[in-house]
């Protein structure tokens, strides 16, 4: 059976028609918020903290630091890797 290209161009519309339906509603929403607006400022700082400053900080490029070479740096995830696996089997 042969489809109609008519077919696909109403699948498209269709589909553009949902994403421009969802698109509304978030923004329609968004803009009735008064509280929410509030929390999610706030949610966003606390992700940018989280993901950003704490890991300038806290957890740095170990393997930039000690190795140079990315074989030098794989060999040395291999052998962690296998390691902690032969560990955990001898428990």
């Amino acid at each position: 059976m042969k489809q109609s290209p008519f077919n696909n161009v109403e699948k498209k519309n269709n589909l553009l028609k949902n994403i421009h339906n969802i698109y509304s509603f978030y923004r329609d929403g968004f803009k009735g918020m008064v509280l929410g607006k509030k929390l999610w400022a706030i949610i966003l700082i606390k992700l940018f903290v989280m993901f950003f400053v704490l890991k300038i900080f806290f957890f740095p490029n170990y393997l930039n630091t000690k190795f140079e070479t990315d074989k030098e740096k794989g060999n040395h995830v291999l052998e962690q890797i296998t390691r902690n696996a032969s560990l955990n089997k001898t428990k």
